[in-house]
């Protein structure tokens, strides 16, 4: 089964000649982040220092409670998934998933109807299947371009796939993500790291409009719609800011941006990230964001991470394993995740 996932798939500018005022504000709206899972992903986590701690911490300590089957064949299952994946290793997608796209999916191999490996399997990548009225049937895994549909059998309850999803009170099929709700903090947190960044690159010059003072005070068309076409393209959005103008004869440089000190940069990132914490459930002093007196001390925090974010997500993982793996191996199958006491946390 080593080779098991290859073989399975193989504002607008004014345009009268007659303005002497070129206004330098980039006209471009605000861009949040997307609802596209893999841009959402890829803005959230793989460009987003806060985000991507908080997932790594929440999946890194979920994983790391055990499962407790009475099963022993249920047992080995949890702890060796499959020939290349440990327990932990197939946790931590499971729980990391949860926090990235708000649903978690697994797939039970079987071979001659006997359950043998688990497989983690993308959330970018499946489609809940459901009837005329509504009720989920099963689930199609597209990659590739080969599609593979997972149907639930009506008279056993059994099904090779289990999908597990955060509470969502609009969608009757897919869970809501942390990442959803804390999507303007993360774009605030990136961009004004984008910002400070181009500002540095280009030597932290302030914005401004440039004045004409021709002969006649007035731009001829060309002219302007040469200076509008370039500072559009070369002096707007956040990897310019800053640049330094080339000016030709005629026109005056006015600074007339605000101070960073008056746009409190530091402090808008500082509490864009604590709003993504708090989106997650860490405590920001886990994370070692400044300004946060609600815990005493390093130790609280953690308890209270562990209390009130950890413990109910992997409890109810096991309750949610129980429920899918007992139609496999019997009604009385129990899943319970061997949840460590306070005097285990660090």
């Amino acid at each position: 089964m080593s080779n098991w996932f290859s073989r399975f798939f193989g504002r607008d500018v004014k345009t009268a000649a007659t303005s002497r005022l070129v206004s330098l504000a980039a006209g471009r709206v605000s861009r949040w982040l997307p609802r596209a899972l893999p841009a959402q992903i890829e803005a959230g986590y793989a460009r987003n220092a806060v985000a991507n701690r908080c997932v790594r911490l929440i999946a890194e300590a979920a994983a790391d409670v055990p499962f407790r089957a009475s099963d022993p064949a249920v047992q080995r299952l949890l702890d060796r998934p499959n020939a290349e994946t440990s327990g932990p290793e197939l946790w931590e997608k499971l729980y990391g998933y949860l926090q990235l796209a708000g649903n978690g999916y697994l797939e039970l191999v079987t071979l001659d109807g006997e359950p043998r490996e688990l497989f983690s399997l993308r959330p970018d990548r499946m489609r809940v299947l459901a009837d005329p009225t509504g009720w989920p049937t099963g689930w199609e895994y597209g990659a590739g371009g080969y599609k593979r549909r997972f149907e639930r059998d009506p008279s056993t309850g059994r099904s090779q796939v289990f999908h597990m999803r955060l509470f969502h009170p609009s969608d009757d099929h897919y869970g809501l993500s942390p990442l959803e709700p804390a999507g303007r903090a993360v774009d605030l947190h990136t961009a004004g790291a984008d910002w400070a960044r181009a500002l540095l690159d280009n030597a932290a010059r302030p914005s401004g409009a440039l004045v004409f003072n021709g002969a006649d005070g007035h731009l001829t068309e060309d002219q302007f719609e040469r200076l509008k076409g370039e500072l559009a393209n070369t002096h707007t959005g956040a990897a310019n800011a800053g640049r330094p103008l080339l000016l030709e004869g005629g026109l005056d440089w006015k600074p007339m941006a605000m101070s960073p000190a008056e746009m409190d940069f530091i402090e808008a990132r500082r509490e864009a990230a604590r709003e993504i914490a708090l989106a997650f459930g860490v405590p920001p002093l886990i994370l070692g964001l400044p300004g946060d007196n609600t815990y005493a001390n390093y130790r609280e925090a953690n308890l209270a991470f562990i209390r009130q974010t950890v413990t109910p997500l992997v409890r109810k993982t096991a309750r949610a394993l129980s429920v899918w793996l007992q139609p496999w191996f019997g009604g009385t199958l129990t899943i319970e995740a061997d949840i460590p006491g306070p005097e285990a946390t660090p």
